[in-house]
């Protein structure tokens, strides 16, 4: 490590210190704003733009140190600035800070991190440089993980500073809204019945009910991605292909189309699948006759007299096929067409997330399932 980092480290090291030994983030508590907030809220009456310029350089330099405080911070320009105003100074002093915090890993630590670990980071930055923007953007979305630790991990990959700037400012917008919207109602508390408020009950909710809902546009922004590659036919032959006629693939087909749907069911063997045929059906009818021929051959035991049983395998044999036999025509292409199932006998391809290739053509659907 040379000088200049280790100045930097020291410098750093030092401020953080500083910090915890003269217990300043004392006031970085919910409890020394609500004593303070009328006197800050006076000061901010009669010097706004001071005050935005101290509370932004505050707000830069908690989150560029990962010192604790930035939510207490965030909620604090809700009450003082309203959520307009609010907003805009959090969305941009939180980004600079975790730029700044983003920067500091990265100086300090990457080059140490790929020479002791190269295999790994390699692996990592090569989907860095696929979907990073992504990663990012999804972390930033959904707060599981403090951002702090988002901002120095990103520091040691080889994502562009510019990258992680835009993504971030985008990615904890949302958060930040809900959050600033939250402070705005906590400064409305004089007492514990204000607690009960709707407005601040409202707030709340909307903490709580984020994650689920960025976990929900995530979801849908990541299909949009994926079938964003394939060109969606305007029409469409069917609306479900089911692939496989077992008892998955039946029961899929039978309620589609129940329920109106235009189905096509695609076998590449027998219908009824390995249940019918080779699985499920055959080795119950087989283990029963395996199981009378045991109870004929310890009759003694429950107090009978029995003559020795004689297993004859070809005819236990015949009794499996008449057993497959009897539930076949439950099963059978016949039924499934009466139902209103097309039936195909072939070996499906996936060709994209609308087509399906058998025997050579191309069908179109809207969905399939894999059975």
């Amino acid at each position: 490590m040379n000088k200049t980092k280790i100045l930097l480290v020291i410098l750093i090291v030092a401020v953080i210190s500083a910090v915890f030994w003269l217990d300043l983030t004392a006031y970085l508590t919910l409890d020394f704003f609500r004593k303070q907030q009328d006197i800050l809220q006076a000061y901010v009456e009669s010097n706004f733009g001071s005050a935005i310029a101290a509370y932004f350089l505050l707000y830069v330099a908690i989150a560029a140190l990962n010192i604790p405080g930035a939510t207490i911070m965030t909620l604090a320009a809700g009450a003082l600035f309203g959520l307009l105003a609010g907003t805009v100074i959090v969305s941009f002093a939180s980004t600079i800070g975790a730029t700044l915090a983003f920067l500091l890993s990265r100086f300090l630590l990457r080059d140490y991190i790929e020479r002791r670990f190269g295999k790994i980071v390699a692996r990592i930055n090569t989907g860095i440089d696929k979907e990073g923007n992504y990663y990012l953007f999804t972390l930033r979305l959904v707060p599981i993980f403090p951002f702090f630790v988002i901002n120095m991990a990103m520091g040691l990959t080889r994502l562009k500073t510019v990258s992680f700037i835009w993504v971030s400012q985008l990615g904890m917008l949302a958060a930040t809204v809900v959050y600033v919207n939250a402070g705005t109602q906590l400064s409305r508390i004089q007492n514990p019945g204000d607690i009960l408020s709707p407005e601040l009950l409202g707030s709340f909710v909307l903490l709580g009910l984020f994650p689920l809902i960025a976990k929900k546009m995530l979801d849908a922004v990541a299909v949009r991605r994926h079938l964003k590659k394939f060109p969606k036919p305007k029409q469409f032959e069917f609306n479900l292909i089911v692939i496989g006629a077992g008892s998955a693939g039946l029961v899929s087909a039978y309620i589609a189309a129940a329920s109106k749907a235009k189905v096509l069911l695609i076998e590449r063997n027998k219908m009824g699948g390995d249940c019918l045929n080779t699985g499920c059906v055959p080795s119950k009818a087989l283990i029963r006759s395996a199981r009378i021929a045991s109870y004929f051959r310890r009759a003694e035991e429950f107090g009978l007299s029995a003559e020795s049983i004689r297993v004859d395998f070809p005819k236990v044999m015949q009794r499996v096929q008449d057993v497959i036999d009897r539930i076949e025509p439950h099963d059978s292409t016949e039924r499934y067409t009466a139902l209103g199932v097309d039936c195909i006998q072939g070996s499906a391809a996936i060709t994209s997330p609308y087509t399906v290739e058998v025997n050579g053509k191309t069908i179109t659907t809207r969905s399939i399932v894999i059975a």
